[in-house]
C-alpha cells in the first residue's frame, strides 16, 4: 500500500506532462491500491490488482491462459 501522501500528490496536474506517475487507484480492500510499480496502463491498475480481478472473472475478455 502506497502512502496517503504519495497518491494525493500523484492525482495533482504536474508542471510538466514527463512527471506524470502512473499509480494502481483500482479500491482494494476498501482503499486505492496506490502501487506505482508493475503498473498496467492498458487497464489502468496494478499486476496485483490485475490478478486478483481477473481470476474473479470482472475483467470483461480477460481469461487465464493454459496449454
Amino acid at each position: 500500500m502506497a502512502r496517503k501522501s504519495l497518491i494525493a500528490k500523484a492525482q495533482r496536474k504536474p508542471k510538466f506532462s514527463t512527471r506524470k506517475v502512473n499509480r494502481c487507484l483500482v479500491a482494494w480492500r476498501s482503499r486505492p491500491c496506490g502501487r506505482a510499480r508493475a503498473y498496467m496502463r492498458r487497464f489502468e491498475m496494478c499486476r496485483i490488482c490485475f490478478r486478483t480481478l481477473a481470476n474473479e472473472g470482472k475483467l470483461p475478455g480477460v481469461r487465464k491462459s493454459s496449454w
